[in-house]
């Protein structure tokens, strides 16, 4: 074979910027194939042309870009990639051709428009995870949330439940309250308390839970008639509550995980049992999560081991 237009991989590693064991990762995940391997010492040589795709991809692995999207976008002949057969000016196929490197380019532009912009997210989130952990640090997570017990009543309730991580949360919510209280008007219902919100899980940047969205009401009036996709009417049971109130700026992602982390710290420390997922109360939302007016209850409930009947 004519190696004339070929680099060695140590060559090309040289010229990209990759190392050799990132570009046999590369090799091995499909990004970047070699022109060439040598069936004998099974040495990668690359095609001189392949030195763009190469750089790109050093670049976009620097913005964290996840090697998934990284590939597809190759594979479309993002950043002048693909193959230049064909492209002769004034033939269809380079028409073609030129169509689809336009085509690439615009999709590369929108993938790193993404990337910054959930950089940027991240660095957000990052600082405010920091400011909340000084503030443990420096005054302490019990100074600013008191935790109290409360007895909660047996409550029937209107149900809409979905997995979600953090960035489906708030657009899950909006929809799942506007077709609770749609169902509601229906009824009509009538509400024996707030809204609130049930978490089964942690739900953030990268964990993703069961969310239930509900609504309490009066179980000897009207009833609901048909239910939505994903609904149901839960009857809960009388419980004890290990709760805390949240105000303002402190009802906004991450900070008001410092709230979560305080009652649950509580509930430990105090010998109590997790009865159940932990709840966020309505008490006041004015629409926007770090409105200064706002008002929620973080409550979980809990039971005393030492009130228990023996098993």
């Amino acid at each position: 074979m004519d190696r004339t237009n070929l680099l060695p991989i140590g060559q090309f590693a040289q010229a990209s910027g990759l190392s050799v064991t990132a570009l046999r990762h590369y090799d091995a995940s499909g990004v970047l194939t070699p022109a060439f391997v040598d069936p004998a010492s099974g040495y990668r040589y690359f095609r001189r042309d392949q030195l763009r795709s190469a750089q790109l991809v050093r670049a976009l692995r620097q913005l964290d870009m996840p090697i998934e999207r990284v590939r597809e976008l190759l594979a479309s002949g993002a950043g002048g990639t693909g193959s230049a057969a064909g492209t002769e000016a004034g033939t269809e196929v380079g028409a073609t051709a030129t169509a689809t490197a336009t085509a690439a380019t615009a999709a590369l532009a929108v993938a790193l428009r993404a990337q910054i912009e959930a950089a940027e997210r991240k660095l957000d989130l990052q600082r405010s995870v920091v400011h909340s952990l000084l503030t443990r640090l420096t005054e302490g997570a019990e100074m600013n949330h008191r935790v109290t017990l409360r007895q909660g009543t047996p409550e029937r309730v209107l149900v809409r439940g979905a997995t979600v991580d953090h960035h489906g949360l708030d657009p899950f919510l909006r929809a799942a309250y506007e077709e609770l209280y749609a169902v509601a008007g229906r009824g009509p219902l009538t509400f024996t308390g707030p809204a609130f919100v049930r978490y089964h899980g942690l739900c953030d940047e990268e964990n993703a839970t069961l969310v239930e969205a509900c609504l309490p009401f009066w179980e000897s009036g009207a009833q609901p008639g048909e239910l939505g996709e994903g609904m149901s009417v839960r009857d809960d049971p009388e419980c004890t509550y290990a709760c805390t109130v949240v105000e303002g700026e402190a009802t906004a992602f991450p900070a008001i995980l410092t709230a979560y982390d305080t009652v649950a710290n509580w509930i430990a420390e105090h010998g109590f049992t997790f009865a159940g997922p932990v709840r966020s109360t309505f008490l006041r939302w004015m629409g926007t999560p770090d409105h200064p007016d706002n008002r929620l209850e973080i409550a979980w409930p809990v039971t005393d081991p030492s009130t228990e009947p023996p098993a």
